[in-house]
């Protein structure tokens, strides 16, 4: 509480005294990071921050951008959206930075992304997937970009996989405390019922919910062919084995917040799909040198979706300051619109007119404690 006090008051003088711009004297450029370190999504956090200092390891290795060293000034922001205006005000007028990269969750980008928008600072968040977070009220957000796909592509493609799959009936589970979670459900709703899909339960749930059999109990009621769960992995942790205790044994299905080690080890998860941004099986040389150099930096692990998405973020981010030639928060902006083709390990990155990347999406099933590439869908 003292913390986030103190970098309230913070904010306030700073904002007095007038935004700290970035600098690109000494041997350094200086980029800012939020993430949910701790808190309940903290495997999220942990995992983007890992891939992103892979990647600074090896572009500093290879000397760095512009002659300059890069450094990231991580905060951590405890899966708290409140407390990620707080961090992120003080990266972009404290300390400066040329650009944030953050968030993970679409609650705490859309939080944090208000505050780089204010202060015209350049924001990339690495996975979140809710189209507020770059295009709210039909504009575009000139400073808040992402390279992950949005959950209006996600739910379409969830909602065509589910009837690729033969479930004519489905039951649906929305936590009406996350955005991303909401989003995803309304895409999908839409998605699967305009391919004749029936939606034959929808059940809510709030972020602090322990106990849902009464929800599952109501969908076993309604002899659903399979479950859609649109929610994170320490929700799911729960959801899959109550759902086996009162006797639901259909099939469950969700979106890229399942991601997590805590998912694929869970005995009833075993069977359940899920969309995702990589797959660590895909051949591609990209794929291959980022699992192998996350290996060895990690004790072996095998990386998540958030892990190369924090890869991919640092390493955009540092191209973008490449090809504007400075570390100008303008010009990173600009060359940020204008990022095509990049060879990101979680795919090609394009980033479109909304400031979303273009790029495939694949379905994971969960077998024997891990998660198998079971289907790829290209952009469209």
């Amino acid at each position: 509480m003292r913390r986030t006090l103190g970098w309230a008051l913070a904010a306030v003088v700073m904002i007095g005294a007038g935004c700290k711009q970035p600098t690109q004297s000494g041997s350094e450029i200086v980029l800012g990071e939020y993430a949910s370190l701790t808190g309940q999504t903290a495997s999220f956090g942990q995992s983007s921050h890992e891939g992103l200092m892979l990647a600074l390891e090896e572009i500093n290795a290879q000397g760095g951008v512009l002659g300059k060293k890069i450094r990231v000034i991580t905060e951590d922001d405890g899966s708290d959206a409140s407390q990620a205006v707080n961090v992120v005000q003080k990266l972009v007028n404290a300390d400066g930075v040329a650009a944030v990269i953050g968030e993970v969750a679409s609650k705490r980008s859309l939080a944090g992304g208000g505050v780089c928008e204010q202060y015209r600072c350049p924001m990339l968040s690495p996975a979140s997937t809710n189209p507020d977070v770059t295009v709210e009220n039909g504009k575009v957000k000139p400073y808040v970009f992402r390279i992950c796909f949005t959950d209006t592509f996600q739910g379409r493609i969830d909602g065509k996989f589910g009837l690729e799959q033969g479930w004519k009936n489905v039951a649906m589970m929305t936590n009406v405390d996350e955005d991303y979670s909401k989003g995803l459900s309304d895409s999908f709703r839409k998605a699967f019922a305009a391919g004749g899909g029936r939606i034959v339960a929808q059940e809510s749930y709030s972020g602090d919910t322990k106990d849902f059999k009464s929800q599952l109990s109501r969908i076993k009621d309604k002899n659903p062919d399979a479950v859609y769960v649109p929610g994170y992995y320490n929700e799911i942790g729960l959801i899959l084995p109550q759902a086996r205790q009162v006797g639901l044994s259909v099939p469950f299905f969700g979106g890229d917040g399942w991601d997590s080690p805590q998912t694929v080890k869970l005995p009833e998860a075993r069977g359940a799909f899920y969309s995702d941004h990589f797959s660590p099986e895909d051949p591609r040389p990209e794929v291959q040198h980022f699992v192998q150099a996350y290996r060895a930096k990690y004790g072996g692990r095998t990386p998540d979706a958030m892990a190369v998405l924090g890869y991919d973020a640092m390493r955009v981010v540092a191209d973008a300051i490449t090809r504007a030639g400075k570390a100008d928060r303008q010009a990173i902006t600009d060359a940020l619109a204008q990022t095509k083709d990049f060879p990101g390990a979680s795919g090609t990155i394009t980033i479109d007119a909304e400031h979303n990347a273009r790029k495939p999406i694949v379905i994971l099933q969960i077998k024997n404690d891990a998660a198998a590439l079971y289907k790829t869908y290209p952009p469209e």
